[in-house]
């Protein structure tokens, strides 16, 4: 009969981050072994807690499925004789692979018939297969930081000190990193004493909960965040709960005890900020806000334990955390005795990235690019005011204490440091904005002359990067260039800027000018920053859920203007359901396939003999001048709608017209117009990347 598998790999505490990716491999794992090794079962579910890693399988079966494998063996007229008597080939081959010449059969394999044995195996026993299947679970997991322990050869996340394993009532027996598997646990380090048995694999959860161990992850997290709603409401507040703290936190404890701490009120002065910043990075403690959404001087810790001696251990919390607050109370005060246009001068000793030079030149760099986009997105001279001003401030935080002690603050403190020095709201929150977006799904800069620092300071490190040869390779991306492109792409697009990327990467690369020795000549880091941007865009296309067909044909049209790129993407998916999408399709194609053997684009109406391609041409000409003014307005559907009404004359044109004749200026005419008129859809999209169902597109 089918039982439940078991096993926990019992370990000293894990790193959080550890945990959840560990129980993902284990998962696959199992079920890829199981499936391998023909052993049916039911639901697997993977658990743990800081001090376990848990696989839990339910009815496994108790014997593995019979094997049946064929072997194809010689031909019949070899395998037998005219008479029907088996040869010494038929016979070999039968003895070899442990069957009868009567058992062999005959199947045909194209016109040839050929003799197959069948081989059967039985399976082995679930207990014959465990053992050699459950230490290979156990070496699999793989962790990004590993580590030995004693003199053992293994490495793990951290030492393993037991091991469970059941299926079962039954022990399955193997050794591994120095231990015998066995059927004994441990429950929560202080909650619980020495070690448990667990009778048979069902007998688990019931043992652990008894043990003071929540081993479900799930239900440990909702547990946690249901006692911290609940602790914050007796305050008469509510808990600031991060998905990303809640999961942490969750991985950090196993049997968790929500509790309220308090600290001085007098801290509150402070931003925000300065405060949530040690709660949650540096003690995993959730701000509690009031009704009124303001920051209240409380928070909620959890603690890996019960209620007994809650009192010394909120004392222990508000003890770290008042230490840390009377840190940043201390930097804040010392930070607000100079003003911050004063630390500008002291980036001359700070370098940016050896090859390309200090903090300061950056703040030229990117003043300069600033001056130069407030140009081009028509910024007023408020906006330009803003936008420099902001631009020469942008990294002096960077010297500050806080932002030394926090270098997550860096910006908050810009744009705080900045308010207070007596600068404008404007330039106080473009300082604050040009960091943005600082990971995914962050919020963008929402001012101008936030959007306008923000593209300069991360296209300035682009290009500089890629200039000197430093680009992403794989998984490695030291400078986050990845990040700041696709930034880039996030901003320009929700601001709908008008941009052309390769002007603005040749304005950067020409403010390094002959202070940097660059590998890559301008053209070449144009090209390859192109190559780069399409990349991204490609991702926020397939984000966004249109066709890969529809992507490419977009990107291949180009992508230096950004946000036309994407309105383009749009507009081609919308109109690839309207009627006249087919049309569209129809008149490119037959005229692309023909235009491509035109040795040039040049249109001679003194070669055109009928009154067909004259046709052909005046409707040539209206869509040309309808196509460019939708250009010119960004109306790129009604563009495309514009070139599908050629359907009818290029149809017209190729079946009255004979395209190939034997005069040469003639014929090199006619395909010089069908090469404009699919040269005129290029503009927009290249339609000879769109893929139709039962079409072919060359």
């Amino acid at each position: 009969m089918a039982k439940d598998f078991l096993l926990e790999i019992g370990v000293e505490e894990l790193p959080a981050r550890f945990l959840m990716p560990a129980l993902e491999q284990l998962r696959e794992l199992a079920q890829t072994a199981l499936t391998d090794h023909r052993l049916a079962h039911g639901e697997i579910i993977t658990c743990g807690t800081p001090r376990r890693i848990t696989l839990y399988v339910r009815e496994v079966a108790d014997k593995q499925e019979p094997l049946a494998q064929e072997v194809k063996g010689p031909a019949v007229k070899v395998a037998f004789n005219a008479a029907g008597e088996p040869t010494r080939a038929a016979l070999g081959f039968a003895r070899s692979n442990g069957v009868s010449v009567d058992n062999l059969v005959r199947r045909s394999v194209g016109p040839v018939e050929y003799v197959f044995a069948i081989k059967k195996e039985e399976g082995l026993t679930a207990g014959e297969v465990l053992p050699f299947l459950a230490p290979a679970l156990v070496t699999g997991l793989h962790f990004a930081k590993p580590m030995r322990w004693g003199s053992l050869e293994m490495r793990f996340a951290r030492p393993i000190r037991w091991l469970l394993c059941l299926y079962g009532d039954n022990v399955v027996g193997f050794e591994l990193a120095g231990l015998q598997s066995g059927r004994h646990t441990f429950g929560h380090r202080f909650l619980s004493k020495g070690r448990l048995e667990v009778s048979g694999a069902g007998a688990y959860f019931d043992i652990m909960r008894k043990a003071n161990v929540v081993v479900d992850v799930n239900e440990r997290r909702e547990e946690i965040k249901r006692q911290v709603i609940d602790v914050a409401g007796q305050e008469g507040g509510r808990a600031d709960i991060d998905s990303e703290l809640l999961e942490e936190v969750t991985n950090l404890v196993e049997f968790p005890t929500a509790l309220c701490g308090s600290f001085d009120e007098g801290y509150l002065e402070m931003p925000e900020e300065v405060l949530i910043t040690p709660m949650r990075e540096h003690q995993r403690y959730f701000p509690v806000r009031g009704q009124n959404g303001r920051l209240q001087a409380r928070f909620i810790a959890v603690s890996n334990g019960g209620t007994d001696n809650i009192n010394i251990v909120r004392a222990g919390n508000e003890k770290v955390l008042r230490a840390r607050l009377f840190d940043a109370a201390f930097f804040w005060q010392e930070d607000l005795k100079a003003p911050l246009d004063e630390k500008v001068e002291g980036l001359k000793k700070v370098v940016f990235q050896e090859s390309l030079g200090t903090i300061y030149e950056k703040v030229q760099r990117i003043t300069a690019l600033a001056d130069f986009l407030a140009g081009r997105l028509d910024a007023s001279p408020a906006e330009r005011k803003d936008v420099l001003r902001a631009a020469l401030v942008s990294k002096a935080d960077l010297l500050t204490n806080m932002v030394y002690e926090f270098p997550e603050l860096q910006g908050i403190m810009g744009r705080e440091y900045a308010l207070r020095s007596g600068e404008s709201a404007g330039v106080s929150k473009a300082v604050y904005e040009h960091y943005l977006p600082r990971f995914a799904g962050d919020e963008l800069p929402n001012t101008l002359p936030g959007r306008i620092l923000s593209i300069a300071d991360k296209i300035d490190t682009l290009t500089g990067c890629f200039g000197v040869g430093i680009q992403p390779t794989g998984s490695q991306d030291p400078y986050a260039l990845r990040r700041q492109a696709l930034g880039i792409c996030h901003i320009i697009i929700e601001g709908g800027l008008v941009l052309s990327i390769s002007e603005l990467i040749n304005q950067a690369y020409s403010g390094y000018a002959e202070r940097v020795a660059m590998k890559l000549s301008s053209g070449k880091v144009i090209s390859e920053l192109d190559e780069f941007f399409r990349q991204r865009l490609r991702g926020l296309f397939n984000e966004s859920g249109l066709p890969y067909d529809t992507v490419d044909a977009v990107l291949a049209a180009g992508v230096d203007d950004i946000f036309g790129t994407w309105l383009r993407g749009k507009a081609l998916q919308q109109f690839r359901a309207e009627p006249a999408f087919d049309a569209l399709l129809t008149a490119f194609t037959r005229a692309y396939n023909l235009g491509k053997k035109a040795p040039h684009d040049r249109v001679d109406q003194a070669f055109f003999e009928t009154d067909t391609e004259k046709e052909l041409y005046r409707a040539f000409q209206a869509a040309s001048v309808a196509v460019e003014k939708c250009l010119a307005s960004r109306s790129y559907a009604r563009a495309l709608a514009y070139v599908a009404e050629l359907r009818l004359p290029v149809d017209r044109f190729l079946d009255d017209v004979m395209v190939m004749v034997k005069n040469e200026q003639v014929r090199d005419n006619r395909l010089a117009l069908l090469k404009q008129i699919a040269d005129l859809a290029g503009c927009i999209v290249d339609l000879s990347k769109i893929v139709q169902p039962g079409k072919i597109t060359t």
